[in-house]
């Protein structure tokens, strides 16, 4: 900002329970944070930090925390939300009753979806989402997603998706949906050129991503990971989500789909894959030695009955970790509290009651979701970081008589939605209403545009 328009400056005080995650997780009581423009300067008891700010958050009676990192999602799906025919399939079962529904997509569905979805998100504490659109009929473009997600203000990681191998060479999708491999890089060059911001606290990144081992070629992906290297940009694709997935990968490629991924160049600080259910060992050991993430999505994996991810196994082998609510269509919802919170349970009914604390659930949804992103200046409160943060109201009847450990009630309560968000310095939620979208008229558009979209008329 230039001299004559000096930082905004705001001041969090008088917070229950301050939140961290920094390198020492410091968890402060009567804790607040003072900020200049979008950077955060100082954390600390209130009484140490400044007592005077343009803007001032009383936070009496809530837990501030970090705001939530979703690394993987897409967002189109809920305008599908519960459609009868997907409601009791597997993966590829509820796939394949709902191409046909998204290959009626357009522009505008892309845009109020993305606000519908994102508005979910951050009424339930999320600040930075990744999103993965991979299909792009009737004029369909990342930049319908990339645009409202500016306005309703959501720090953004837009994944361009594609998919090249359609039901006439062996894939998944109808033919119908898929496109030329030529043109899906050359758009991918053009959206990372016009829109990537790679700067520290950027609200906007791309990321190269076609959809899944099961919808484009070898030569795309080997082709899509140069693309992405040549530019900085990160990779995301699904990987080992269930069982039909791993006979897939054997049977096409004759490998695993962790070997598979590592002969692509799909391995890296800079990759991650969405679900690994079904990592192997040899896979785990491999994304540990590579810093390969994984976007962890219990609610979807349930849903679908793909299993329980070995996130515990993953964690004790250094695998980069972070939570994603994944589409609306295969979750039905999508609260990052409650994944957080489903998480640790779905850990625990896998592998014993000491498998995930509520802490380490936490950190995975904030921390691990920034390292998953490749992100140094998110997912922690410290001086240096971006100010993205949110509050939940210990008042609420959730959090009644769970007041002695505030942080663990956000996790094993019921979730609720946030008091107060802030990204990027701004607030987005003020006493729990949206302030950035008038979202009543949002959710108006979004169900029409659901009925016409399922109901094909």
């Amino acid at each position: 900002m230039s001299s004559t328009n000096p930082a905004k400056t705001l001041l969090v005080k008088n917070a229950a329970l301050l939140v961290t995650m920094d390198g020492e997780r410091r968890e402060i009581k009567n804790g607040g944070l003072f900020i200049e423009g979008n950077l955060i300067k100082q954390v600390g008891p209130s009484e140490t930090l400044p007592q005077h700010a343009d803007v001032v958050l009383d936070m009496a009676g809530k837990v501030v925390i970090p705001g939530l990192v979703n690394t993987h999602h897409h967002m189109y799906q809920s305008l599908t939300r519960v459609v009868p025919a997907a409601q009791d399939g597997e993966l590829f079962n509820w796939l394949t009753n709902l191409y046909p529904i998204w290959a009626r997509l357009t522009p505008e569905m892309i845009a109020v979806s993305t606000q519908t979805a994102m508005a979910e998100l951050i009424l339930s504490g999320c600040t930075t989402s990744s999103d993965h659109l991979y299909i792009y009929p009737n004029g369909c473009k990342l930049d319908d997603s990339i645009h409202a997600a500016a306005e309703i203000g959501m720090r953004f990681h837009a994944a361009r998706g594609s998919m090249s191998v359609g039901q006439s060479q062996g894939g998944l999708p109808p033919d119908s949906v898929v496109e030329k491999e030529a043109d899906i890089l050359k758009e991918s060059q053009r959206l990372i050129e016009d829109y990537h911001d790679a700067s520290h606290g950027s609200m906007r990144r791309i990321v190269v991503a076609p959809c899944s081992p099961f919808s484009v070629s070898r030569d795309l992906m080997r082709e899509a990971a140069v693309l992405a290297r040549q530019y900085g940009v990160s990779l995301h694709t699904h990987l080992a989500e269930n069982v039909n997935d791993i006979a897939y990968s054997r049977e096409k490629f004759g490998m695993t789909p962790a070997e598979y991924a590592e002969d692509l160049g799909w391995v890296g600080h800079d990759v991650w894959h969405a679900h690994c259910v079904q990592l192997d060992q040899h896979g785990i050991e491999l994304f540990a030695r590579t810093g390969t993430g994984v976007a962890h999505c219990p609610c979807s994996n349930m849903r679908l009955a793909s299993g329980i991810a070995p996130v515990r196994k993953m964690r004790d082998h250094g695998v980069p970790v972070g939570l994603g609510v994944d589409g609306s269509a295969s979750n039905d919802g999508a609260s990052m509290i409650g994944e957080v919170r489903q998480a640790l349970l779905l850990q625990r009914v896998g592998f014993g009651p000491d498998a995930m604390t509520a802490r380490e659930a936490l950190e995975i949804a904030t921390l691990g979701g920034a390292k998953v992103l490749n992100r140094n200046d998110i997912g922690a409160l410290a001086p240096g970081m971006v100010a993205d943060f949110v509050a939940f109201d210990l008042g609420h009847v959730a959090y009644a008589g769970g007041h002695h450990d505030p942080l663990a009630a956000l996790v094993f309560c019921t979730p609720t939605q946030v008091h107060t968000s802030v990204i990027n310095g701004r607030v987005v939620v003020k006493d729990g209403q949206l302030a950035t979208v008038d979202l009543p008229r949002v959710l108006e558009r979004h169900n029409q545009l659901a009925h016409q979209l399922v109901s094909g008329t």
